[in-house]
């Protein structure tokens, strides 16, 4: 096996060094040895090289926010599965989602995870453990120990901590272990049990609704829980923000350098509640697709730079679950395989953002969220790399998935962007 690689010739973007021309890298014993253009090197005899020309380099894309199922629910998805899916999407480092069954929440399941990783060999798989035993809100769980097995944060993802006391005392738990609370920000009282965003489209179809306010409510409130600790290590982070309400509480609350980051999604980006019309259960995702005011709401907020990563939240499940009629399918989007396309339709094309711009809430941003040493090419790191060929025009075609689950309601749509080749820790993991 080869323990250098030569790639020439790419637009290299590394938005973390400020970096964004057309050069070379060199990979060494698994690590970023050189970034320049290399007329010659003494061992090219013996390295692979690679043709990047008309390619982009970027450091490896990191997901902060999928749902691989394992332990329970394998027939949906596995780490194997989702991480060779991962690979062939491009991304090099993702998180997994601990409401799985049963939940992540303590550090043998932290190590389980990370044990089944190795296995694959695909993807750097990080894992959160959850805020709260069984996601039921009421006892903190072992957070203290997982950190130290690895949990790069925690959440009750799929439940938002309800209780607000319950919630603060993770903040300042988490805060000493310097370890992000991400949340899901819905106050289960309003929402009730909608389906779908409440409003126009919720009323004629005869479908229970969620209002934008139960994702504000719960927001609004962790914003005041913040402010009462101290300045220090605290850090929050909102999963899959969707609503113009919840933007303006982002934007206020960075106004005042409150330590809160916020996520976006490829759906909440691309698709709106019209596209429940016909009932069609792919469209079914929590927090659920919202209108166009709160899609125009999302994409400003991302050219202002409030918006801190770009996430899938990939919920694959079984095609017989999401046959069920509306009200009882499961909520979810399986889009880990074709997100970099989706960002492209959904950002690049329109010019809400250029490539660098994409690159960095894809790579270094949130890195930083979660706090690992990725999402950069800087000399001596961990030589995780994506090559992107940013003119490849294809139809997304979801029977080729790598993933276990279809649950995606893009099949047919024609895109543009797709990664060419996955190489982690200096090892080509994915080449199409």
């Amino acid at each position: 096996m080869n323990t250098e690689l030569l790639i020439k010739n790419g637009r290299v973007i590394d938005p973390a060094n400020g970096i964004d021309s057309v050069c070379d890298v060199l990979v060494a014993q698994g690590k970023i040895a050189q970034v320049d253009k290399i007329e010659k090197h003494a061992a090219e005899t013996s390295l692979r090289v690679i043709d990047a020309k008309d390619k982009l380099v970027v450091p490896g894309l990191i997901d902060i926010h999928v749902h691989f199922r394992e332990p329970g629910d394998e027939e949906e998805e596995t780490i194997a599965s989702g991480s060779a899916a991962a690979v062939a999407a491009g991304f090099t480092s993702v998180v997994c989602m601990p409401n799985t069954n049963p939940v992540i929440e303590n550090e043998t399941d932290i190590e389980y995870i990370h044990r089944k990783a190795r296995q694959a060999r695909k993807t750097h798989v990080y894992t959160m453990g959850a805020i709260t035993k069984g996601l039921a809100g009421v006892e903190l769980a072992e957070m203290g120990f997982m950190a130290e097995a690895g949990a790069v944060g925690f959440t009750d993802d799929g439940n938002g901590v309800q209780d607000p006391a319950v919630m603060l005392r993770a903040l300042k738990y988490a805060g000493m272990f310097n370890i992000v609370i991400a949340q899901h920000c819905q106050d289960d009282r309003i929402a009730g049990k909608g389906v779908m965003n409440a409003g126009y489209y919720s009323t004629i179809l005869g479908l229970p609704g969620i209002d934008p306010l139960a994702e504000e409510a719960i927001l609004w409130r962790d914003i005041q829980l913040i402010k009462k600790i101290p300045p220090g290590r605290i850090r929050y982070h909102a999963q899959h923000v969707s609503t113009a309400g919840s933007i303006e509480l982002i934007r206020a609350a960075k106004k005042e350098s409150l330590p809160i980051t916020c996520e976006v999604t490829p759906h909440h980006l691309l698709l709106t509640e019209e596209s429940c019309a016909d009932y069609d259960t792919n469209y079914k995702v929590n927090p659920p697709l919202r209108s166009k005011k709160d899609v125009d709401a999302l994409k400003q907020a991302i050219a202002e730079g409030l918006v801190d990563a770009l996430a899938t939240d990939h919920a694959p499940h079984l095609q017989s679950e999401k046959e069920l009629e509306f009200l009882t399918a499961p909520f979810g989007i399986a889009s880990l395989e074709c997100a970099l396309a989706l960002y492209v339709k959904a950002l690049i094309e329109p010019g809400i953002l250029d490539w660098p711009g994409l690159i960095r809430l894809m790579t270094a941003k949130p890195a930083g969220i979660i706090g690992i040493d990725k999402g950069t090419l800087g000399i001596g790191k961990q030589a995780d790399i994506t090559i992107i060929n940013p003119e490849k025009e294809y139809k997304i075609d979801t029977n080729s998935f790598l993933s276990k689950s279809r649950n995606c309601p893009y099949h047919g749509l024609e895109v543009k962007g797709k990664a060419e080749m996955t190489i982690v820790g200096g090892e080509v993991r994915f080449e199409a």
